[in-house]
């Protein structure tokens, strides 16, 4: 099948802003766009399809209204569109399945930041297989740039500069899906690429069993070393990336939503696990994907 990025839509401000980056981020990968929406067929549609209207009509007309507001604002853009009679889960699964990444719409928690993930989108970042990205209600072109000059907008000034983007490092367990990942969206937008590391002090019964440093100054140099190895051949092999390193002793997540703040994008990785409870997200996740002010993409890693 034909390259390209898939947003999730379901005629929602939220699904328009989705489809909108997704469109955006099409345009950097140079791929096509394609948006799916789907339907479970119910005795009773939503109140949101109009009395008039079967759900398939609605479906396919909101779908050419979105597919229409895309194609004015990226003319060159090829976009395809997709009505899937099935629930929504399988549909976006299966849609993520084809694609080179998933795109999804959140609301916003409040006026400040954040992102109230329903159970489908939770559904499916858990258990997509390729990465899937949660953009909020109303994030549009200007968000993901630096503010332009005397109040130009980045869509006036194409080479307005991106904003950071920001991935979330665990050196013990670092992963080639993740890091990859957000070398490449830094690439792609010739935007500045900030690794933030987070690290808890050993308790201190456990020091005597420990080889390495335990006060604070040393125990941070220690991080800092893992960092610059675990991030050398990256480096190495997007040497066009300017790449900052940020290492803390605190929470991950909290560290983490602190630093998206002003970023054009959060990376955050999941690994691929099974429980006795089904896929699932782990912590840190969890917790950006509820706060972080930014868009959110999730790597599945092994």
């Amino acid at each position: 099948m034909l390259r390209h990025v898939a947003a999730g839509i379901d005629g929602s401000p939220e699904g328009l802003a989705a489809a909108h980056w997704a469109a955006r981020e099409a345009v950097r990968r140079g791929t096509a766009l394609r948006l799916v929406h789907a339907w479970d067929w119910q005795p009773r549609p939503a109140p949101t399809v109009p009395a008039d209207m079967s759900q398939r009509s609605w479906a396919e007309d909101m779908l050419a209204q979105a597919s229409d507001s895309v194609r004015a604002a990226h003319s060159g853009l090829r976009v395809i569109t997709h009505s899937a009679a099935d629930a929504p889960v399988g549909a976006l699964l299966a849609a993520a399945e084809e694609a080179d990444l998933l795109v999804l719409g959140s609301r916003g928690i409040s006026g400040v930041a954040g992102f109230l993930t329903g159970s489908v989108s939770q559904r499916v970042v858990a258990r997509s297989p390729r990465p899937v990205v949660l953009v909020r209600a109303g994030e549009c072109t200007a968000d993901e740039h630096f503010s332009a000059v005397d109040g130009i907008s980045p869509e006036e000034i194409p080479e307005t500069p991106y904003r950071d983007v920001v991935v979330g490092l665990d050196t013990d367990r670092p992963c080639d899906e993740l890091i990859g990942f957000a070398f490449d969206a830094a690439r792609r937008r010739a935007a500045p690429l900030r690794v933030v590391h987070a690290f808890s002090a050993p308790p201190a019964y456990a020091a005597v069993d420990r080889l390495g440093p335990v006060n604070g100054p040393a125990l941070l140099a220690e991080h800092e070393r893992a960092v610059i190895a675990a991030l050398r051949p990256w480096c190495e092999k997007f040497p066009e990336v300017a790449v900052t390193e940020t290492v803390a002793e605190g929470r991950a997540a909290g560290e983490l939503i602190h630093a998206s703040a002003g970023a054009a994008l959060l990376v955050v990785g999941r690994r691929v696990r099974e429980t006795g409870l089904g896929t699932h997200l782990g912590s840190v996740a969890h917790a950006v994907l509820h706060h972080a002010p930014c868009p959110v993409a999730v790597v599945p890693h092994v």
